[in-house]
């Protein structure tokens, strides 16, 4: 096999894993030239600026917290956006909402559109997962998180918004061999309300519903 056909083949299957970076083709020693080239003949797509894909990759309605992912991998998916995945809103969010370190840079990201939160400490690093979406690992806040900072950031995202997320958060069936393995729904809650510093803003509304 020719040093074209070879190097065309790898990024390939480098784009069969997920949306591909530029860093990804520079990291595989693959010229940026040979992304230009399978753009050119239809086997890649440009999805932004430095972000590329299979044209028949599957594509589901979370698919741009996969090119989030990619483009920010110290972010963790947050707020509106967690509510999507947990099932906590019937509402598809208009941005990517995400958390990060309060000391990190703001991500320059077009596509897509991100809304960013802050956190340090506990309420950075308590209650995140790894979920696996189109085949791409994504970090995000565990359904007790999520309400929690919806109550942290009630000024980003709502009143309203924090209690329809706790009111689902409270009626959802308990999960098994999911998330919640260090006690019952309302212990996870707490502990992350307290992670969060907003267990006594928190607590009147849980006494009430649940």
């Amino acid at each position: 096999m020719s040093s074209i056909a070879t190097k065309t083949s790898e990024l390939l299957r480098l784009a069969g894993s997920g949306p591909l970076r530029t860093r990804d083709v520079d990291a595989a020693g693959i010229p940026r030239v040979y992304l230009r080239r399978l753009c050119e003949r239809g086997l890649l797509e440009r999805v932004d600026r430095g972000l590329y894909r299979l044209p028949e990759a599957p594509v589901t309605e979370l698919h741009s917290l996969v090119e989030v992912a990619r483009r920010v991998p110290h972010a963790t998916v947050a707020l509106l956006s967690a509510l999507q995945v947990h099932g906590l809103t019937t509402e598809a969010p208009r941005a990517v909402w995400i958390l990060i370190d309060r000391h990190a840079r703001t991500p320059k990201v077009t596509y897509p559109k991100l809304e960013v939160v802050y956190a340090s400490g506990l309420a950075l690093v308590h209650g995140v997962e790894t979920r696996t979406i189109e085949g791409v690992p994504v970090r995000l806040t565990t359904p007790a998180k999520t309400v929690a900072d919806c109550f942290r950031y009630r000024r980003h995202v709502g009143l309203e918004v924090a209690l329809a997320a706790l009111r689902g958060y409270l009626g959802r069936p308990v999960a098994r061999g999911g998330t919640r393995r260090t006690g019952s729904p309302i212990d996870d809650l707490v502990a992350a309300a307290r992670a969060d510093r907003v267990s006594a803003v928190l607590r009147p509304y849980l006494e009430a519903l649940a």
